[in-house]
């Protein structure tokens, strides 16, 4: 049988040139494919016949008993019909030994007939083994590797070369080479067992390595960022390093490494994807690289914020991995570390892309349940709000919030709120009348310069509507507009948030959150909810369900909303100056007080800045009840009230009669009243000064003296600039005591006696006179004060 030729001809050169590298692989591989294929079905075709000749030699015979005596007169009629004359003598020998064995008649072979057994009952087992399908082992094809052709004077040559050809007899000695070297391994002697000191020294030595690879691969890629995209990909492959002695170490490692790159590399512009057009488009070299990487560095940016929220998420969800190298405590403190990259990028490369990302992963873990994770995330999204000029970032961040505010059904933690109060918002878009809220025409259109205008004007008009423009952008108008809108639309998101929360939660921990919102705002608030917001207000205050610090903050909003758009309103205040007049008292006297500071500011805007609107009688009545107060709290609360008293005692000169003895017309003071118009403030004095010129604190003693001498604004008894140009709230911070180890021997200057506190002018009995002077005596070398003597000085005895 001749050799079949091979028909495929030989490719020409220029056949050559066109097919492409990618085609030649493809077709090597998948001849090679082809030929194990074949190898692989010859090998199953002989483990097949081995098995089957296996199971017919291993058959057992089964005898039939009950048939005995029937086969036995069926093969007597048989001899009989033989003509055993034909037959010869050793095949007639041959047929009568076969005869003596039963099983030779009796044995099952039904177990091997084929599917098709009842057309060929007397085909056995031989026959159908022979006529089973050969294959003949054959010379494997030989495949020619075309090479890059010779050019010679006579012309172009191609080149070729055979391709070895792996046989099957190959493929099988490969294969038993493998098992013998598993075989091998297997049998090998286990390795000895490492002390603790090798264990670490070890561990040690693997830990530099992995430092030093991770330093020269952050050196490479800063060095020359856009040569070095490969690099980044091996260093951020490292996050997924296996090796259980030092994975956790590696992947924090290598976590920062890759955050201090991206924030050195990236640049301060936002990578669009390019378009189709642009892709098909002849580039300079130059472009096509930065093109390459700019489309790597963004490829690689967003398979690192990926790993870092697969991180966060198989921390929150308490999930192992399959290969199980960290463990699940350690799961957290690379969590940590995630969360923290995504911190500081959220803040450094708020133009970049995939920004608005990270503010969908770290929003909701600041209401987390981990206490460090949730106070990062507050920070960070503190420093963005601060760092934001436009408003755009701090809109995208407002949105997040305000829709998981919304989705947790308002169970979330109060700094969630309290994020707002950061934000840089001072002016919105106020919309008057209608003229304002349509668009006014800048310029006209073509067709009204064709109807009204001749060719000589609107040749002037398009020069001037041209010099009009390029005005307008040197001024920046255009983005100043822009801030507002912006501006306008994050506060009326804010406000919506609040707005629910005070219709529908209102005995939720959010309630101080949005008090003390709304008085940051509320000067931004529009008029027309003025009514219905101080109505709420003064509802919220008279249930009594709420705590002094937000009561206090529900009179802040409402002084604050009167005393911007709200002074046009004729709205009555009169209920809410009653209650911060009733509840100074209430004020904690220790050293957490931080209320002092929202009472300031509320004295502040509810007298100082309403002037015109507030009653001398109601002047001297908080007047006299702050001095009271200024006996029972700390140092640094004093001074912070006495500077108030001093602002207000400026504000309205005619409360200067409070520093007399002699009584302004009928009736007497009473203290424990709660209405300060009626408590006949006029008819005291403030003997409470006298008592402060011995203070043990400096400061409350200039402060006393200046107020018994009128706070006169110059002269010997004037305070100095540091004192006298910083209001009550600023002075509070600075003398605040928070965080020192300073216990002043008495609380006050006068104790509190439950019952005998505040009885008029002439309240000091023996008893309490006697308790004074043990208290006195006691504190001798910090406060020398004789009460006595000053009762003297004001007649009070």
């Amino acid at each position: 049988m001749k050799p079949r030729k091979n028909k495929k001809r030989v490719p020409s050169f220029r056949k050559l040139l066109k097919t492409s590298k990618v085609k030649l692989d493809n077709k090597l591989k998948n001849k090679q494919f082809k030929q194990q294929s074949i190898a692989k079905k010859y090998r199953k075709e002989q483990r097949k016949l081995r098995q089957a000749v296996k199971d017919v030699t291993a058959r057992t015979s089964v005898p039939l008993e009950e048939n005995k005596k029937k086969h036995a007169a069926e093969r007597e009629e048989e001899e009989e019909a033989l003509p055993l004359d034909m037959m010869d003598e050793d095949d007639l020998k041959l047929m009568e030994d076969l005869a003596q064995k039963a099983s030779f008649v009796t044995r099952d072979l039904s177990s091997i007939e084929p599917v098709h057994a009842k057309k060929r009952k007397q085909e056995s087992v031989i026959d159908r083994y022979e006529k089973m399908p050969r294959r003949m082992q054959t010379e494997p094809e030989k495949e020619l590797i075309h090479l890059l052709p010779i050019k010679d004077k006579s012309g172009i040559i191609p080149q070729t070369m055979e391709k070895p050809v792996i046989s099957v007899a190959q493929n099988e000695e490969e294969e038993d080479t493998e098992e013998m070297e598993v075989v091998e391994e297997s049998s090998e002697e286990p390795q000895p067992v490492l002390t603790t000191d090798e264990l670490l020294i070890q561990r040690r030595r693997k830990l530099q390595e992995k430092k030093r690879h991770i330093a020269a691969l952050a050196a490479a890629i800063l060095s020359d960022p856009e040569n070095s995209i490969k690099k980044l990909k091996e260093l951020r492959a490292m996050l997924m390093e296996q090796d259980p002695n030092v994975a956790v170490i590696v992947r924090k490692l290598v976590m920062v490494s890759l955050m201090e790159i991206f924030k050195d590399i990236t640049p301060s512009y936002k990578i669009r994807p390019l378009t189709e057009a642009e892709k098909h488009t002849k580039v300079r070299k130059e472009t096509q690289k930065l093109r390459e990487f700019e489309e790597g560095l963004v490829s690689q940016y967003k398979f690192y914020l990926e790993n870092l929220e697969q991180t966060v998420k198989d921390w929150k969800q308490r999930k192992l991995k399959k290969s199980n190298v960290i463990s699940l405590k350690a799961y957290k403190g690379l969590a940590e570390i995630a969360v923290k990259c995504l911190c500081e990028l959220l803040v450094v490369l708020p133009h970049f892309n995939f920004h608005n990302n990270i503010i969908v992963l770290i929003v909701p873990l600041m209401n987390d349940t981990s206490k460090l994770i949730s106070e990062m995330c507050c920070e960070a999204v503190k420093k963005l709000f601060k760092q934001d000029k436009l408003g755009s970032v701090s809109l995208g961040v407002v949105k997040v919030i305000s829709g998981l505010v919304k989705s947790r059904n308002y169970d979330v933690r109060p700094e969630v709120l309290k994020i707002f109060l950061h934000l840089r918002i001072k002016e919105v878009e106020v919309k008057k009348d209608a003229e304002d809220i349509t668009a006014k025409k800048k310029f006209m259109s073509s067709k009204e310069k064709r109807k009204n205008l001749s060719r000589m004007q609107r040749k002037w008009k398009k020069a001037e509507e041209k010099l009009e423009r390029e005005l307008l952008e040197a001024e920046a108008s255009e983005s100043k507009e822009k801030k507002l809108k912006l501006h306008t639309e994050t506060l009326n998101i804010i406000f919506l948030t609040y707005f629910r929360i005070l219709k529908k939660v209102q005995k939720s921990p959010l309630l101080p959150a949005v008090l003390e919102g709304l008085a940051k705002f509320a000067h931004l608030i529009n008029v027309e909810f003025f009514d219905d917001l101080l109505v709420v207000l003064h509802s919220l205050i008279a249930s009594g369900d709420l705590s002094y610090r937000e009561s206090l903050h529900c009179v802040l909003t409402a002084f604050h909303i009167l005393s911007g758009q709200g002074d046009v309103l004729n709205i009555d205040p009169s209920k809410f100056y009653s209650h911060l007049y009733r509840t100074l008292f209430r004020l904690h006297a220790g050293a957490t007080n931080d209320d002092m500071v929202i009472v300031l500011q509320c004295l502040d805007v509810m007298l100082t800045k309403r002037r015109k609107k507030v009653s001398q009688q109601r002047a001297l009545a908080f007047i006299k009840r702050l001095s009271t107060l200024a006996l029972h709290v700390l140092p640094n609360s004093s001074v912070g009230i006495l500077a108030t008293n001093r602002i207000l005692m400026q504000t309205f000169p005619k409360t200067d009669l409070l520093l007399d003895n002699e009584a302004q017309g009928s009736g007497l003071y009473l203290p424990e009243l709660d209405e300060p118009e009626c408590c006949n403030a006029q008819n005291t004095a403030l003997w409470e000064l006298h008592a402060l010129r011995r203070h043990y604190h400096p400061t409350v003693q200039k402060f006393a003296d200046h107020l018994i001498a009128g706070a006169p604004a110059e002269g010997s008894e004037a305070l100095r600039p540091d004192l006298s140009r910083r209001s009550g709230t600023e002075l509070f911070e600075t003398y605040n005591m928070k965080g020192m180890t300073f216990n002043p021997p008495v609380a006050s200057v006068i104790p509190r006696k439950k019952d005998k506190f505040l009885q008029g002018d002439s309240f000091l009995n023996e008893d309490l006179k006697e308790l004074i002077q043990t208290h006195l005596n006691e504190a001798a070398v910090h406060r020398p004060l004789d009460f006595a003597e000053h009762l003297k000085e004001s007649s009070l005895s």
